[in-house]
């Protein structure tokens, strides 16, 4: 004999489980809030690696032989600098990892001629 059942439906929330039902607004406001503090984490890392970069970059003598690459990468670390200070960690961080680029590519110029 086959059986067929039938369920009430009265929307959404009626066929979720009463656990999840309590704890929903919690779980939710918790991934949102981790996920927010992701955008404002300043840069620090970003920074350190800016720097580090241009310094390799200078000691591989950049200044003679990719000094255009080496300002451009100087610049964008001072912009990533006024960001950070300003607050504008986005920024600051596409700004420190274009210098840090950059710088690594000066450093390649310098080290292949």
């Amino acid at each position: 004999m086959l059986r067929v059942y039938v369920f009430k439906f009265n929307g959404p929330m009626n066929t979720i489980p009463l656990f999840f039902k309590k704890y929903f607004k919690i779980a939710f406001l918790a991934f949102a809030v981790t996920l927010s503090a992701c955008a404002v984490v300043p840069p620090v890392q970003e920074m350190s690696d800016a720097r580090q970069a241009l310094d390799a970059a200078r000691k591989a003598g950049a200044e003679a032989h990719a000094s255009k690459d080496l300002q451009s990468a100087e610049a964008l670390l001072q912009n990533a600098e006024h960001a950070l200070q300003e607050g504008d960690y986005k920024q600051a961080r596409k700004d420190a990892e274009a210098a840090q680029s950059r710088a690594v590519a000066a450093q390649d110029k310098a080290l292949n001629e």
